[in-house]
């Protein structure tokens, strides 16, 4: 090859689904920041399956260079989107089993959870979209499952603390499981009208044992 050959630059690989890069500058975070909100809407009118990326430059008024200098591609915008949603929820189920002592804490903790939950869910249509896609795609699956082994984790480590005498292999299934079920729960509820959610939200909460210890 002639020395003199210009050489292509290689796009740098961006791993699957997530963001080209985090602006670091005032007038990048804005532009991040308005494409997120532009895309967020047109989901909560659309849905995630129609979103287009022609149409967030068109409404965010960015070009595709722009645009494509933060994402790569549709699922990168919805996953920063429910990781942020995420981040919530997690501040929520923190806040909730800091306060549990004993068994019956924990009880009420995990009945304010899937309450908290539930009202999250239906205060943000986008939220609640974008919660169902994560079942139909591979790459927002994975956001969803890291998000239930945090929420798993959170909990394992009180029941640590309440039941140091039984093993963590007893206690972590334990811990997944009911929280699967309490995601499990919400999830269908979501997908009821409001009157029939909240009967599912407060009969999955009478399903919950008063003495979990016993469950776990």
């Amino acid at each position: 090859m002639d020395d003199k050959t210009p050489v292509r630059r290689r796009r740098q690989a961006v791993p699957g689904g997530q963001p080209r890069r985090i602006p670091s500058q005032q007038r990048g975070r804005d532009r991040f920041e308005k494409i997120l909100a532009v895309a967020a809407e047109l989901i909560e009118k659309n849905g995630s399956d129609a979103l287009k990326m022609s149409e967030i430059v068109e409404k965010a008024e960015l070009s595709f260079g722009a645009l494509y200098q933060y994402f790569p591609d549709k699922t990168s915008i919805i996953r920063t989107l429910a990781e942020r949603f995420n981040e919530e929820g997690r501040r929520c189920v923190e806040e909730e089993l800091s306060k549990v002592t004993d068994a019956a804490s924990l009880h009420r903790a995990l009945g304010t959870i899937t309450d908290e939950y539930y009202q999250f869910f239906r205060r943000e249509p986008v939220m609640r979209d974008i919660w169902h896609a994560t079942q139909a795609d591979r790459l927002l699956r994975a956001v969803d499952a890291e998000d239930m082994e945090f929420h798993a984790q959170a909990l394992f480590s009180v029941l640590k603390r309440l039941w140091p005498e039984r093993k963590e292999s007893e206690l972590l299934p334990a811990a997944r499981l009911l929280m699967q079920l309490l995601a499990a729960a919400v999830r269908y509820a979501i997908s009821l009208d409001d009157e029939e959610g909240e009967t599912a939200i407060a009969l999955y909460k009478k399903m919950l044992p008063a003495d979990l210890e016993r469950l776990v």
